[in-house]
């Protein structure tokens, strides 16, 4: 009997596209590329005569369009979805005080799910396949990530004053314990530790929530130098700017992602870079806001990673990363007076491969076999997106996320052509609204 010498190789699904965008250590682009899936990762990704061998149970011919990594937002609040729109072009305290904290406070879990759902479908719409959600009722948010099949990395937030979920720090760190226990060995979802700020947390929450980060090997996160005074009042009760005196409580490290680090000086740099501590760039939020633009050429020359976030969708009011990958940077081309400044290339790995490595998720963010099949399909057959010549540069400028045809996680697809497994979008939208309007009726 005659054996063939090229038996065929199963795999659950093949996609096929004119362009695979690899985000390799080559950053290769792929022509009339194939992307073969298997047991909810990448089995293979090439050109498609070189995966032909392949036997797959599905193939997705996606025609012309562009197979790319998932994109990771490192920073948002899911649930705020509810806020969007609520109250815009307002100074800091007034938006805070008068508008947001006074509805935030009537928040339940049914509100949190409901509006951590459309911030999850939202997202997958618009190639989103990981997210890193410090709020409240965080068990809801998991809960909805769990429903839309996202990859999410969760916690629950930590303030020295009442929040909806928790009378005090030790409720809330007791809440975060119960986390780790719940979603430990689920394939998507993991626990994080969430203090909201120095200013909102003393110096023992920090401490408390800093060891409990360690103790089970996961991200510590919060806001650090985003307030243009907050390095001033840092000064006033503590003798040192907001990121030294991070370092004296050692706050700081491999695992410690602060969001947005927007008024740092050389010195607080160096010892980002020292540490190995991360920063979640949110552009938009900061644009919107007026805090300002954070140093991110400055970071990167030292080697400190960079993910991009959205921050939450009162204070943007969108959960884009098309958008932030191209705010990022415009601004800081127009800030710089440098056409260079923060290439498309820059801002794409930021969404990318930097995401997945302030999360320290190294097998999400690019399509090289082994790592978990999170990917997102872009027509490129929209009039934005004709003539195609460098990748990195159509997503960054020319793309908005509309160009999302089909997002996949964990090999399964999750989002395509407007619809969502197990999901009516027109319902959701009808009990998000009546939900919104409830809250909203609380301001002064």
């Amino acid at each position: 009997m005659k054996h063939d010498e090229n038996p065929a190789i199963p795999c659950d699904t093949l996609i096929t596209a004119s362009h695979v965008l690899t985000q390799n250590a080559r950053r290769e682009v792929i022509r009339d590329g194939a992307v073969a899936v298997s047991g909810g990762r990448i089995a293979a990704v090439g050109p498609r005569e070189a995966l032909a061998a392949y036997a797959p149970a599905e193939t997705l011919s996606m025609g012309r369009a562009l197979v790319m990594p998932g994109l990771v937002n490192v920073h948002t609040h899911a649930a705020m979805t509810l806020f969007r729109g609520l109250a815009d072009d307002l100074p800091v305290a007034d938006w805070l005080h008068n508008h947001i904290w006074p509805v935030e406070k009537m928040l339940t879990p049914e509100a949190v799910y409901l509006g951590s759902q459309l911030a999850c479908a939202e997202m997958l719409a618009a190639g989103v396949t990981c997210f890193a959600d410090l709020y409240f009722f965080s068990g809801q948010t998991a809960r909805a990530a769990d429903a839309l099949g996202m990859r999410a990395v969760v916690g629950e937030g930590v303030l020295d004053f009442p929040t909806p979920s928790a009378q005090n720090p030790a409720e809330a760190l007791a809440l975060s314990l119960d986390l780790f226990h719940r979603l430990r060995g689920h394939p998507r979802l993991s626990a994080m530790v969430v203090a909201h700020s120095p200013y909102a947390a003393s110096d023992a929450t920090l401490a408390a929530c800093a060891a409990l980060a360690r103790e089970h090997d996961a991200v510590f996160t919060l806001h650090a130098a985003e307030g243009v005074t907050e390095n001033a009042d840092s000064l006033e009760k503590t003798g040192r700017r907001v990121i030294p005196h991070l370092y004296s409580l050692g706050v700081l490290g491999p695992n410690c992602l602060l969001a947005h680090c927007v008024h740092v000086d050389d010195g607080d740099l160096e010892l980002l870079a020292a540490t190995g501590t991360r920063v979640a760039h949110c552009p938009r939020s900061n644009a919107k806001l007026a805090s300002g633009t954070a140093p991110i050429p400055a970071m990167r020359q030292r080697s400190i990673a960079v993910g991009l976030g959205t921050d939450g969708a009162a204070s943007n009011n969108t959960l884009n990363l098309f958008a932030e990958m191209g705010c990022a940077s415009l601004t800081l081309k127009l800030v710089r007076g440098d056409p260079t400044a923060f290439p498309a290339r820059d801002a794409l790995d930021a969404a990318t491969l930097g995401g997945a490595a302030c999360l320290g998720m190294p097998d999400i963010g690019a399509i090289v076999p082994g790592h978990h099949a999170d990917l997102a399909v872009l027509s490129l057959t929209r009039p934005n997106m004709v003539p195609f010549f460098d990748a990195p540069s159509q997503l960054v400028y020319a793309a908005t996320g509309a160009e999302v045809v089909l997002t996949m996680v964990a090999g399964r697809v999750v989002y395509r052509d407007g619809r969502f497994p197990g999901l009516d979008v027109s319902t959701l939208g009808r009990e998000v609204q009546d939900m919104a309007e409830r809250l909203a009726a609380h301001r002064p």
